[in-house]
């Protein structure tokens, strides 16, 4: 059967589009960590948001398991504001089955009266005083102001001592590499990959806040306060090596990395800077 030129292009251009169809889609061999085959990557991306923020302003009933820095994670807002409040002081502790007030304090107006203008009255001018009685009074002011100066010695120095440390060098909580980038809107931090088992370390020395599985979205949860403006949180572990009021130290294994709360072996790292998430690579140190 002799097919003429005109039906043989019209078949040619048919396969040629099929072909193309068919390489359209993403290679299932090639898909990133976070993307399931048969879904877009922005769909992913949707779907693996992290953590259910809890509504600011709605009262919140503490459940076994939380601490105020867990829920202060959750609200997105700095653990001091959160405890200013309620009303609570450090250490910050809560109790199952106490309401937590979420919500901003309203701000009060305040009507400033002006004062009146007082005319100072006049004062005698008294005569100088005899020098025996001079020398007494410059001897009492000499010990006044030797006392002064020795509180405020005292003062500094407590203030030193209260002081929080802040964080000279940052390291890498794993040797992974990064498969996940921050976004402001999506993502609160980022994904490094490794094998499970692989260690995860601190990224700087402070004390362990929170350890567990109550916040939604991050598996296995570790959660460290390195100093009052600096947070850091690591995610999906296996295994946790360590416990809440835990000191530890800069580079300290506190983990395993493994996939609790996601189908993948993957470490979720965030730092939070009074409260505000933000992107750990501009911390972190540059990799060669």
């Amino acid at each position: 059967m002799v097919v003429p030129p005109a039906m043989r292009v019209l078949l040619a251009t048919l396969v040629l589009i099929t072909g193309l169809a068919g390489c359209a889609g993403a290679d299932p061999d090639n898909l990133r960590p976070w993307e399931k085959k048969g879904q877009s990557s922005d769909n992913a991306t949707r779907s693996k948001d992290y953590g259910a923020k809890l509504e600011e302003g709605k009262p919140y009933v503490v459940v076994k398991g939380d601490t105020l820095y867990s829920i202060a994670f959750r609200l997105g807002i700095d653990f001091r504001e959160l405890a200013a409040r309620n009303g609570i002081q450090s250490p910050y502790i809560i109790k199952v089955g106490q309401t937590l007030r979420t919500a901003k304090p309203a701000v009060k107006s305040v009507k400033v009266t002006p004062k009146p203008v007082v005319k100072a009255p006049k004062v005698a001018v008294k005569t100088a005083p005899s020098s025996q009685k001079t020398k007494k009074t410059a001897g009492k002011q000499s010990k006044v102001t030797s006392v002064t100066k020795s509180s405020s010695k005292s003062q500094a120095s407590s203030d030193n001592v209260n002081t929080s440390q802040s964080v000279s060098r940052w390291r890498w909580p794993s040797a992974g590499k990064v498969v996940r980038t921050y976004s402001s809107n999506r993502h609160k931090g980022i994904d490094i990959a490794g094998k499970r088992g692989d260690p995860v370390k601190a990224v700087a020395a402070g004390k362990v806040v929170y350890a567990g599985t109550g916040v939604t979205g991050y598996g296995s949860l570790l959660i460290i306060k390195h100093n009052d403006t600096y947070l850091s949180a690591y995610g999906h572990n296996e295994r946790l090596l360590v416990s809440e009021n835990m000191n530890i130290q800069a580079g300290q294994q506190i983990a395993t990395m493994g996939s609790s709360g996601t189908d993948t072996v993957k470490l979720h790292f965030e730092l939070r800077r009074r409260g505000q998430p933000i992107d750990p690579l501009t911390l972190l140190p540059r990799r060669r």
